[in-house]
């Protein structure tokens, strides 16, 4: 794949810098380009195989930020884990591409330190783990991917394992298996 996929990472609280034994923003741009590689080599993906270059935003936030969001967007009125706001059902989206304009805009995630903190200490696993998960899965749904149903649900996260697994990272998934 031979695509310029540009990322911006805004730090939004510095608990990801300090609080974390890992460099984040390094970390989001080796999980964008494992993930947009895996879905292009696995699916031929039409937003990649078409677009000139794309962007896509990563912001490392926090519950507060998270939470307003949550309750303005989805009518949830608490913090979650992950926010990923994608362009691929706007028609603005498809017009560019199909123009040849040089960026396109895929879309934005936003990740909540607090809550990822505290799911991956539910979880018995690290901060690193279940940040990279978060972001594949966040990349996948700015790509068009989601789990509304269960055939869906196991499209994504068989691709989220796959790409997981190229990170030495266990399934996430593997507690939900019977």
């Amino acid at each position: 794949m031979n695509k310029k996929i540009e990322l911006d990472v805004i730090i939004d609280d510095d608990k990801w810098l300090e609080c974390v034994d890992f460099d984040a923003i390094k970390v989001c741009q080796e999980i964008k380009d494992l993930t947009f590689s895996f879905v292009y080599d696995e699916t031929k993906h039409e937003v990649i195989e078409l677009a000139n270059s794309i962007n896509v935003s990563v912001c490392l936030s926090n519950d507060e930020e998270v939470h307003k969001l949550n309750r303005e967007f989805r009518g949830m009125d608490k913090p979650t884990n992950v926010l990923s706001f994608a362009n691929i059902d706007d028609d603005e989206l498809w017009d560019g591409i199909e123009s040849g304009e040089k960026d396109v805009e895929l879309g934005e995630i936003i990740l909540a330190f607090e809550t990822l903190q505290r799911e991956a200490f539910e979880k018995g696993i690290g901060v690193y783990q279940h940040f990279a998960h978060l972001l594949v899965h966040g990349f996948l749904h700015l790509l068009g991917f989601d789990h509304e149903d269960d055939k869906d649900a196991d499209v994504m996260e068989g691709m989220e394992i796959d790409i997981l697994r190229e990170f030495s990272i266990e399934n996430p998934y593997k507690d939900d298996e019977i």
